[in-house]
């Protein structure tokens, strides 16, 4: 961090190289999220009140319904090599290693929560790192005009369309394990 004259804020440096994990405790806790694709910082804005309350409704339901040693988790990092994200949800798998930054073998579902501002890197981005790390399960959430949820199944060419939820009657999902899900309940 450089800083200019006493008065002046303090400004942040990039680094000489890739950004890496130990980069981005040199953020403020200020409601941005700070991940690194391939050495490259990406920056999100702090999320709408409606985003955090689909968040948590998933995270609700999901634990719910998840078995004994599973675990339920928001905004997890996980490690994919030069990548860093942060999913809204993370899920689990029994006996996982409990680092802060989580190995993608111990990840069975990622899931994110579309804002105005993540759609094209929820849509197009993240679920191609997430393939490529081998995490089998993927689901991305429109939340707006009227929730939806899209579940990918990890196929040999990347997430493939397994499921699209919508409505207020409970639909069971069966991966990572069985839950039912209402989308119209969570706004």
């Amino acid at each position: 961090m450089v800083v200019l004259g006493h008065s002046s804020p303090a400004r942040w440096a990039a680094p000489e190289g890739p950004w890496t994990e130990p980069d981005l405790h040199l953020f403020p806790q200020d409601g941005h999220r700070y991940e690194i694709v391939d050495g490259s910082l990406h920056v999100t804005p702090p999320l709408a009140e409606e985003h955090e309350t689909v968040v948590r409704a998933l995270v609700t339901a999901l634990r719910a319904a998840a078995p004994e040693g599973w675990w339920v988790c928001t905004r997890l990092g996980i490690e994919l090599g030069t990548s860093k994200l942060i999913p809204d949800v993370t899920v689990l798998r029994p006996r996982s290693s409990g680092a802060s930054w989580a190995d993608p073998a111990d990840v069975a579902l990622v899931i994110e929560v579309e804002t105005d501002t993540s759609r094209r890197y929820d849509r197009l981005l993240k679920p191609d790192v997430y393939a490529e790390a081998g995490i089998d399960g993927y689901w991305r959430v429109e939340p707006l005009p009227e929730p939806e949820l899209h579940v990918y199944e990890l196929g040999p060419d990347g997430y493939q369309p397994a499921q699209t939820i919508r409505g207020a009657g409970p639909v069971k999902v069966d991966a990572p394990f069985p839950v039912r899900i209402s989308p119209d309940a969570w706004l």
